[in-house]
């Protein structure tokens, strides 16, 4: 069967992943009025099928049933069906993920969840098999179940639903019940909290092949982060030790594309062999930070190659040509998960001849493969114990492949540009700049900011996503969080004041449209939305950090830049309503540890004022010194406290103050370093 011979209304949609499904036979509609209200004049249950492009169990489930004439038949005659990509509606996934998981116990994607009229949720599940298998009943068995039901028990399901409702409604008030908030007037913040934390994720650590637990294993480069700045912070080098291991073991691995650079979402497997194949900019956008800065504190060569040919692969395949970095690559090419980057013994003989052996052995590549027959490339040797001829060699071979590899059928792009993941890539590419200085990273970084002004403003904040032309949803917490914190680190780059002003007045946005001064604490979605059945707080990093935390940082370095006694304030009740959470489980609040860490030591000030400004705040960038604030200017600025009144003629002067106490200034590196 074609899939022109059906078209329905996603058709009209941007999305990658809507795309996918715009020609089922499923009469699909998108999240909007039309279907809400058609659910409510027929008396339909919505089916609200939650999913995105690089998913492959929401392939596996569009091919099984929803390219099914039968079963789309039947779900045309019984229900509104309502297709939602999550990475376009997360307030939308958050709600229905937690209907889910507190009904089956468990989620993930594809999502199925069941909603009255009105949207309150009454079943759901995950992926459903065309055919009953191992206890689990098929999807038409399901569609048939809740028909059933829908008809003849509607008030048992109205009953659930509100009930259902009603949980979610209050999930943020009673977790944030749960917590035992700090006191203004209590120190919580300090040097044995952070250690507490420390080992608290040190009882985590695998120290064969780092990372957190066992398998599926997943990079969470927020705890790592922590553990990097608390080896600055507290001279522990355990810490240090266990964030090189695992970005080595990384690096190393499958998880990571060894020919043409980036990681891959998770590894299937505790030592990062198998991947799942999907690469996601986010992901990739928050090694590069980390590798940056861990790459200014050790120098190690192996960081600094991740970091270029991560960036060459952002550039090369994930940059569109208004500069706009797009989403995905799906894990599947030609209906196979991983097919486009794994290989057999006999396709690199052929492709290297007699130059094969040095690569096979460095890349563990062997007859019977090291994963479903086949081989995924990963470093089995060390690089550095080849004589110089055959790194060469490798490297000549390296390249062959790559451009054998491309003649490949190429995993589908999701080439929607989502505001929150583009703010991280900004992030993490001037990291980029601050540790290897090259110009590029900062123009990448500068251009990526002018597209999203661009193309994803409106009137007062921004929209959400950014598609052929078309931009849509109003913003939501973490694309405010991640842009002001992007904007704050373009600053620290260029020490343009530009950058610091929309950076103020977007907090300022936010405090007004998102925070509750009540629960002390951001809602994901703004005031102005009304599409969605309750307004969710969210406080753990997930595979992003926390909206919550990233703002509580965001704040208190505006509050010390303008001396903003409200920044401040919210700043400071973020942390004292997580302090608890944060101590006890700090591998799922480990941004809100990094924010607790900078509190519990005195931070850092630095205002350079002078000609010669621009030269010497590139060379303290090049040293990772976390918690601190730096300013630089030609002369001093009304304004801003840390450059009013700090101009010497002829002169370039380094002012360093901390724990509200200054130092006299001082003209060089060295000198700073000393008095640090």
């Amino acid at each position: 069967m074609s899939k022109e011979k059906y078209t329905n209304r996603l058709s009209k949609e941007t999305s990658p992943y809507l795309l996918q499904h715009a020609h089922n036979p499923v009469d699909w509609y998108p999240w909007g009025q039309e279907a809400l209200q058609l659910s409510k004049e027929e008396n339909k249950p919505i089916l609200v099928s939650i999913g995105y492009s690089t998913c492959h169990w929401c392939h596996v489930m569009e091919r099984e049933s929803f390219e099914n004439e039968e079963v789309a038949a039947y779900m045309n005659e019984h229900f509104v069906n309502i297709k939602i990509d999550r990475e376009e509606r997360p307030d939308i996934d958050q709600i229905y993920m937690e209907a889910v998981q507190m009904m089956i116990g468990s989620g993930g994607w594809p999502l199925n969840c069941f909603l009255t009229p009105d949207l309150e949720p009454f079943y759901g599940g995950t992926y459903f098999p065309p055919e009953p298998n191992y206890g689990r009943a098929s999807w038409l068995q399901i569609l048939h179940g809740i028909v059933n039901a829908y008809h003849y028990k509607y008030e048992e399901i109205k009953e659930q639903s509100s009930r259902l409702k009603d949980h979610i409604e209050g999930s943020s008030s009673r977790f944030l019940n749960k917590l035992k908030v700090a006191d203004a007037s209590e120190n919580v913040f300090t040097p044995v909290k952070a250690s507490n934390m420390f080992h608290s994720l040190k009882d985590s650590f695998d120290i064969q092949f780092g990372g957190f637990g066992g398998a599926p294993k997943f990079p969470s480069t927020m705890a790592l982060k922590y553990l990097l700045d608390y080896h600055i912070m507290m001279k522990d080098e355990k810490a240090l030790e266990h964030v090189e291991l695992s970005l080595t073991k990384m690096i190393e691995g499958g998880i990571y594309d060894q020919l043409g650079g980036g990681f891959s979402r998770y590894s299937t497997d505790g030592e990062w062999l198998a991947p799942h194949f999907e690469k996601m900019l986010y992901d990739n956008a928050l090694l590069v930070d980390l590798l940056s800065n861990v790459y200014s504190q050790t120098q190690n060569p192996l960081y600094k190659e991740a970091i270029i040919e991560t960036l060459g692969w952002v550039d090369r395949e994930m940059t569109s040509p208004e500069n706009g970095f797009y989403s995905a690559l799906d894990a599947d090419s030609e209906g196979v998960e991983g097919k486009f980057y794994v290989w057999s013994e006999e396709e690199i003989d052929e492709v290297l001849g007699e130059e094969a052996k040095n690569i096979k052995e460095y890349y563990d590549v062997s007859k019977e493969g090291n994963w479903e027959g086949h081989t995924i490339l990963r470093r089995k040797t060390r690089f550095n114990s080849f004589s110089q001829e055959i790194k060469e060699k490798i490297q000549i071979s390296k390249q062959k492949l790559f451009l054998q590899r491309e003649k490949r059928i190429r995993p589908s792009l999701d080439d929607k540009i989502l505001l929150d993941w583009n703010a991280l890539m900004i992030s993490a590419y001037c990291k980029a700049f601050m540790s290897l200085e090259k110009e590029e990273y900062k123009n990448k970084a500068v251009a990526n900011l002018e597209f999203l002004f661009a193309h994803l403003k409106n009137k007062e904040g921004f929209f959400h996503t950014y598609k052929d032309g078309i931009a849509k949803y109003d913003a939501f917490l973490d694309d405010y969080a991640y842009l002001i914190e992007a904007l704050l680190n373009l600053y620290g780059i260029t020490f343009e004041l530009c950058y610091l002003e929309e950076a103020k007045r977007l907090s300022e946005f936010v405090i007004k449209h998102f925070y509750d001064s009540d629960a002390k604490c951001f809602y994901f979605t703004t005031d102005q939305q009304k599409d969605i059945l309750v307004r969710k707080k969210e406080f753990f990093d997930n595979a992003t950090p926390s909206g919550n935390a990233t703002m509580a940082m965001n704040l208190r370095q505006l509050s010390i830049i303008y001396r903003e006694a409200e920044f401040e304030k919210i700043y400071k009740e973020l942390l004292w309503v997580m302090s608890d959470a944060t101590e006890r489980y700090p591998l799922s609040f480990s941004k809100w540890a990094n924010a607790m860490l900078y509190e519990s030591l005195p931070l850092v000030e630095i205002a350079i004022v002078g000609e010669d400004c621009q030269k010497l705040a590139k060379d303290i960038n090049k040293w990772h010194l976390p918690n601190k604030v730096m300013m630089a200017s030609l002369e001093d600025e009304e304004g801003y406290s840390l450059l009013e009144g700090r101009k010497e003629k002829n002169r370039t002067l380094i002012y360093f103050c901390s724990n509200y106490i200054c130092q006299q200034p001082v003209t060089t590196i060295k000198e700073l370093k000393e008095l640090l």
